[in-house]
């Protein structure tokens, strides 16, 4: 799973106002570790809300996962055909599609790969390039297909949907939020943040960008409302090889190596969990110049993506964006060629 280090500003009282006058109003708050990572519910105006939120995203990650010998994953990875529970079987579907749209930029048959690296393990090591070319010949996710509930793999490949489980899980806590008639809330599932609604003072909620360089600092934040905003960063998980080299857990999919183009994150902002989860990954193997040519042909997200010392942030973002490091210069990504 993805290990996300964005983090969320919130202040320290927030207030809503009803008929004018000022009144207290504190969340339901609900802190858990699910999909490799702790999360935490606030949610206002539903005291069960919250609970019914983490009970969805338990079962997601009991589903999901690609080392519990009980899930569905891995039991598709062994068998290579599984009738899985129909949530995993949907996020398959969608993701597929997402790796299409993507012409494989992101690719959820990546586990072999992901695995011989040891970013599964912790077992961390370079692999021989002709261990990486055979492994390689399993990777696509055309080897994959859905059919209802049917998964089918084929060609010796093996799903791991750590790349768009919190977005999906986003995604289904803000179907709950809706249906619970919840007022407003900040999910942080790990990183992937989903800003329902405003804040109960009518402020709109700000999500922090972490610095690559010090995740405990921020290089500026988002504010919004019913957004999710999700971030890859090759500073989430890494290694230093024999080499000197550093080497993040991004792989590339068409060459089995870790990503090395020169962007440190990709943050994406829609309306659209998945979506938002999908494409922090994929613009970030695309690199900056095709996920600039992506952004202007699929113009319903928005982005921050932060190189060395430049944030290119999409022009949807220039009102929104706060920078807040002096080491870094915006430059706003226009839409329209």
């Amino acid at each position: 799973m993805k290990l996300k280090l964005i983090s969320i500003i919130i202040s320290a009282a927030l207030l809503i106002i009803p008929c004018g006058c000022a009144q207290n109003e504190k969340p339901e708050s609900v802190s858990f570790q699910a999909m490799d990572t702790f999360m935490k519910l606030d949610v206002y105006g539903d005291n069960s809300a919250a609970e019914k939120i983490k009970n969805q995203i338990t079962k997601l990650d009991s589903l999901l996962s690609p080392t519990d010998e009980k899930s569905d994953i891995f039991m598709l990875n062994r068998d290579k055909k599984a009738t899985a529970d129909e949530l995993t079987a949907e996020l398959t579907k969608k993701s597929l599609e997402i790796c299409e749209q993507t012409v494989g930029a992101l690719d959820v048959t990546i586990y072999p790969i992901v695995r011989e690296w040891g970013f599964i393990s912790g077992k961390y090591k370079i692999p021989d390039k002709s261990v990486l070319s055979g492994l390689l010949k399993k990777v696509s996710y055309k080897n994959a297909t859905v059919s209802g509930n049917e998964i089918t793999l084929k060609n010796g490949a093996e799903l791991d949907l750590g790349a768009t489980a919190k977005g999906f899980a986003a995604d289904k806590a803000v179907k709950i939020l809706k249906s619970s008639g919840s007022k407003s809330a900040i999910l942080n599932l790990g990183g992937t943040i989903a800003a329902y609604g405003k804040k109960p003072d009518g402020s709109l909620w700000r999500v922090g960008i972490a610095d690559p360089e010090n995740t405990a600092e921020y290089i500026g934040y988002v504010q919004c409302s019913d957004k999710i905003v999700a971030t890859s960063g090759s500073y989430e998980r890494y290694f230093k090889g024999s080499d000197g080299k550093i080497y993040s857990h991004i792989i590339d999919p068409r060459d089995g190596y870790p990503v090395d183009n020169g962007i440190k994150s990709v943050t994406i902002v829609s309306e659209n969990g998945l979506k938002s989860d999908c494409l922090s990954t994929a613009l970030f193997v695309m690199g900056k110049d095709k996920a600039v040519d992506y952004l202007r042909k699929n113009k319903n997200f928005e982005y921050v993506i932060l190189t060395d010392n430049e944030a290119f942030v999409s022009e949807g973002l220039k009102d929104s964006f706060t920078l807040s490091s002096a080491g870094y210069a915006v430059r706003v990504i226009e839409k329209d060629d």
